[in-house]
C-alpha cells in the first residue's frame, strides 16, 4: 500500500513539474520561434491543456460553419477545445467559440389523475450550443478536418457542419454559353438549298395546276345544258 502511494505521489510530482516546464517554455517563446510550421511540427507535452493557437486569417473567405450542441456543457466545452486544437494542427484559421442562446424546453406532467390533478411535476431540458467559423482553407483540408472530428466524435455532443464550395473563375460564362447554344436556332440554309427548294415547290404547283385543268376538261356537260333533239 505504501509503495502504491509513493508511486502515485511521484507521478503527480512529475506531471506538475512537466506542466510547469511547458508553461514556462511556451511563455518564453517569441513570435518568431512559435511560427506555424515549427509549432505544429514540434512535440509539446501537455499542449492539449493550453488554449489552441488561432491562425490569422489571410483572405477572410468563409469556408465552413461548425455547430455543436449538447445537453451537458462540460462535454460540449471539452469537444470545442478538441475542435480548436484540430483546426490549429491543420492550419485552418477559425474564430473563437461563440456561445449561442441556450434552448430551453419545459414540460408539466401530472403525477396522479383524477382528484390528485394538482400534484404536477415540471421537467426542463436545456440544449447548449456553440458555433465555430472557419476561413481561408482548401476544400480537401476542410473535408479532412470534418472526417477527423466525426471519427473522434464524443458521445452526448452533436455536430452539424455547413460548408461552402468555391467554383472556378469563369464558370458562369461557360454555363451561359452552354445554355445559349442550346437555345440558339439552327444556322440558316445556304442559297443553293433555298433555290432548289423553291424550284421543287414551283414544279409541285405546276403539276397540281395541270392536273386540275385536265379534270375540268374531262367532266361531261350537265343534262340541262345539253341541246334539244329536233322533232
Amino acid at each position: 500500500m505504501n509503495v502504491c502511494i509513493r508511486q502515485f505521489k511521484t507521478a503527480v510530482a512529475a506531471a506538475r513539474s512537466c506542466r510547469r516546464w511547458v508553461h514556462t517554455s511556451v511563455q518564453t517563446m517569441t513570435e518568431e520561434q512559435i511560427a506555424e510550421r515549427k509549432y505544429a511540427s514540434s512535440i509539446v507535452h501537455g499542449r492539449s491543456e493550453h488554449p489552441a493557437f488561432y491562425h490569422p486569417r489571410t483572405h477572410h473567405v468563409p469556408v465552413a460553419l461548425i455547430h455543436l450542441r449538447s445537453y451537458f456543457p462540460e462535454l460540449l466545452d471539452q469537444f470545442v477545445h478538441f475542435t480548436t486544437h484540430t483546426a490549429a494542427a491543420l492550419a485552418v484559421p477559425i474564430s473563437k467559440p461563440a456561445h449561442l442562446p441556450t434552448q430551453r424546453s419545459l414540460w408539466t406532467v401530472i403525477k396522479s389523475p383524477f382528484v390528485h390533478k394538482k400534484a404536477q411535476e415540471n421537467f426542463e431540458r436545456r440544449v447548449h450550443k456553440r458555433l465555430i467559423k472557419a476561413w481561408d482553407a482548401d476544400e480537401e483540408v476542410v473535408e479532412r478536418m470534418v472526417k477527423y472530428l466525426e471519427t473522434h466524435s464524443m458521445a452526448g455532443v452533436g455536430m452539424r457542419v455547413v460548408r461552402w464550395q468555391r467554383a472556378p473563375v469563369g464558370v458562369g460564362q461557360q454555363k451561359l454559353e452552354a445554355v445559349m447554344s442550346q437555345m440558339r436556332p439552327p444556322p440558316q440554309t445556304r442559297a443553293e438549298k433555298v433555290k432548289a427548294l423553291g424550284e421543287e415547290i414551283v414544279k409541285q404547283e405546276l403539276a397540281s395546276a395541270e392536273a386540275q385543268t385536265a379534270t375540268e376538261l374531262v367532266l361531261p356537260a350537265s343534262p340541262a345544258e345539253a341541246p334539244k333533239a329536233s322533232s
